[in-house]
C-alpha cells in the first residue's frame, strides 16, 4: 500500500500526524455511499469542539455580543476565543457574516455613519460629567468608555463598543479645549523604570491598597496579574489595614482561581504578613518541587517598585477616583453620621455602589486594548482579558499552582468568613434589598445615591 493509501485509510500519515479527509461523511452523487464508521471515528473532532454552528445557535449569537461589548472586533482574536472559551470552531468570514446579521460594528465604522453634531454631543456630554476641577485633563480612552456607556444605556443595549474612535474623540478634545491636553503633562521627576520579564499568566500576583477613599471610609484593595496586566480583583473593604482582611481576600482570589501564583508581589506594610504567611504555606503543601531559596512564594518591595499595580491605580483615579469625593460632599447637608440610623443606611449605600462601579471598572479596563508599546516583554496592542485567555498565543506559560479549594474555604472561615469584608449585618442587607426594590430606582447611581437614602431612611 502507497503512503498516500495509507493515509487515505488510516487518518494519519507516516509521521503520525491525523489527516483530513475530503470527503468524512462519503456523500456524493452516488447513492449509499458512506464511508466506514471506523474511518468517521478517525476524523471526527475532540469531544470539546464543535465543528461549526448553525445560525440559530444562542450561543454563537451571546458570545459575539459579549465581545462586543468587551471591544474585541478583531475577527482573528474572535475565533480563537470561540475556540477557547465556548469549543465552537469558526472561520473569520462566517464570522464577519454573523456579525454583520446582528448588526455589530467597530468604532470607525460606527464614526464614519453617525452625524457630525451627535458625535460632537456626545464628547460634550461626556466632558461635562465630570465634577472635578481636573475634569479638563480626562483622557481621550476614558472619554470613549463614557460615550459608549451613554449610547448603551440610552439604546437599552450592551452591544456597543467604544462607539467613537480614539482617534476621533482626541482630535474634538484638542478642538474643543486645547488647554486641558496642557493641565495633562506630568510634571513630576520619574523614576527610571525597566522591562518586565514574566513568563505567562498566574506567574505573578501584584497586590496593593488604595487609599483614596478612605477618607470618607471607602478603602479599595486589588490585585493584578504582572504580565498581561489583568485585573483579578478590585474590592472596597471597610479596612485594608488589617492583614486578616487582606488574607482573606488573597484567600478568596486563589479559591475562584482554582489555584494560587508562583509568586505574589505587595508594598512592606505590616497587613501584608498575612498574605505572605498563607503563600508560603500553600507553596509547601502544593507546590514543593519549585525551589522557596530561589524562587520564594511572596516578595516584599517598596511601593514605588511594585510598578504593576500603582499604574493601575491611576487608572482608577483617573476613571472616577477624584469624582466619588465630590458625589460624596454633595450629601453634606443631607447626611448626619451621628445619627445610628443614617450611618448604617450610608453603609449599605456606598459600600453597594462603589463595589457596583469598581466591578464594572474592572471590566473595562481588562477588555480595553491599549496602543502597542515596543520596549514591552509582556503582551502589548492586546486587552489583557484576550491576553490571560489565549496566553500561548501571546508566548505565555500559565503558571497556576492548583490547590485544594476545601481546604482554603476551611482557612477563610478560621480567618473570620465574609463578615471580615462586609460593612453591615446580613439581616440589615436583607432588609434593605427588599426596601429599595420598592422605592422605583432601576440600578445605583452616584448621581441618585442621595436621593434613595432619602426615600429609603423613613421605611428601614
Amino acid at each position: 500500500m502507497s503512503g498516500q493509501d495509507l493515509e487515505f485509510e488510516t487518518g494519519r500519515s507516516r509521521e503520525g500526524r491525523r489527516c483530513s479527509a475530503p470527503n468524512p461523511t462519503g456523500r456524493n452523487q452516488h447513492r449509499n455511499c458512506r464511508m466506514s464508521p471506523s474511518l468517521i471515528e478517525l476524523y471526527e473532532p475532540p469531544e470539546n469542539v464543535v465543528r461549526a454552528a448553525t445560525k440559530d445557535d444562542s450561543r454563537v449569537e451571546e458570545a459575539l455580543r459579549d465581545y462586543q461589548r468587551r471591544n474585541i472586533v478583531n475577527k482573528e482574536t474572535i475565533k480563537q476565543l470561540l475556540l477557547a472559551e465556548h469549543g465552537i470552531e469558526m472561520s473569520t468570514a462566517t464570522i464577519t457574516r454573523r456579525r454583520k446579521l446582528l448588526g455589530l460594528k467597530g468604532s470607525g465604522a460606527t464614526t464614519k455613519s453617525l452625524p457630525e453634531t451627535q458625535k460632537r454631543q456626545l464628547i460634550l456630554d461626556q466632558m461635562a460629567k465630570h465634577p472635578t476641577p481636573k475634569w479638563r485633563s480626562t483622557p481621550p480612552v476614558v472619554l470613549a468608555h463614557g460615550v459608549s456607556r451613554r449610547v448603551s444605556l440610552a439604546t437599552r443595549s450592551s452591544v456597543y463598543p467604544d462607539i467613537l474612535s480614539r482617534d476621533y474623540i482626541s482630535a474634538e478634545m484638542h478642538a474643543l479645549d486645547p488647554d486641558g491636553f496642557v493641565i495633562r503633562q506630568p510634571k513630576s521627576k520619574k523614576k527610571h523604570r525597566v522591562a518586565l520579564v514574566v513568563l505567562g499568566p498566574d506567574f505573578e500576583w501584584s497586590c496593593d491598597g488604595h487609599d483614596k477613599l478612605s477618607g470618607i471610609g471607602f478603602p479599595i484593595w486589588g490585585v493584578r496579574d504582572v504580565w498581561c496586566g489583568k485585573w483579578l480583583g478590585l474590592w472596597v473593604v471597610p479596612n485594608n489595614r488589617l492583614k486578616r482582611v487582606i488574607a482573606y481576600l488573597y484567600l478568596r482570589l486563589v479559591k475562584e482561581r482554582g489555584g494560587m501564583p508562583v509568586q505574589t508581589t505587595t508594598d512592606r506594610g505590616s497587613e501584608t504578613t498575612g498574605v505572605y504567611a498563607f503563600a508560603s504555606a500553600l507553596r509547601e503543601e502544593f507546590s514543593r518541587d519549585l525551589p522557596v531559596d530561589q524562587l520564594p512564594a511572596h516578595r516584599f518591595l517598596p511601593s514605588i517598585e511594585n510598578t504593576t499595580i500603582e499604574r493601575g491605580w491611576l487608572r482608577l483615579r483617573l476613571e472616577w477616583g477624584d469624582d466619588v469625593k465630590l458625589f460624596w460632599e454633595a450629601g453634606k447637608d443631607i447626611y448626619n453620621e451621628m445619627d445610628p440610623r443614617q450611618y448604617e443606611l450610608v453603609q449599605y449605600l456606598w459600600p453597594k455602589l462603589i463595589q457596583q462601579e469598581l466591578d464594572s471598572l474592572r471590566e473595562r479596563l481588562n477588555n480595553h486594548k491599549p496602543r502597542r508599546d515596543n520596549a514591552k516583554l509582556t503582551p502589548t496592542g492586546v486587552a489583557p482579558a484576550v491576553a490571560y485567555t489565549l496566553a500561548e498565543r501571546y508566548g505565555g506559560e500559565r503558571g497556576l499552582q492548583p490547590v485544594d479549594t476545601k481546604l482554603i474555604e476551611g482557612l477563610m472561615e478560621e480567618l473570620g468568613g465574609e463578615d471580615l469584608v462586609r460593612f453591615v449585618s446580613r439581616d440589615y442587607e436583607a432588609r434593605a434589598d427588599e426596601i429599595f426594590s420598592t422605592i422605583g430606582v432601576e440600578k445605583l447611581s452616584f448621581a441618585n445615591v442621595w436621593m434613595v437614602f432619602e426615600r429609603m431612611l423613613p421605611l428601614m
